[in-house]
């Protein structure tokens, strides 16, 4: 291997290292959308469950007085 080959193998050495670096960026970044969205979406569903229990609350409601009247 002469000096040129090796500056072309360093050269592409580093490529790959900063390349290795983007990507675990990228991943880390992807994992706390992830995650982020995640619990968004547990919040979404249990304020939909807490909506739906009272909107059945509010119809039993008015189907007694509806039985009553």
């Amino acid at each position: 291997m002469d000096e040129l080959d090796l500056k072309k193998l360093e050269n592409r050495v580093d490529d790959l290292i900063k390349t290795i670096e983007r990507l675990q960026s990228e991943n880390k970044t992807l994992r706390d959308s992830t995650t982020h969205l995640q619990n968004e979406r547990t919040r979404l569903i249990e304020k939909t469950e807490l909506a739906r229990s009272r909107v059945e609350a509010m119809i039993g409601r008015l189907k007694a007085i509806e039985n009553d009247g």
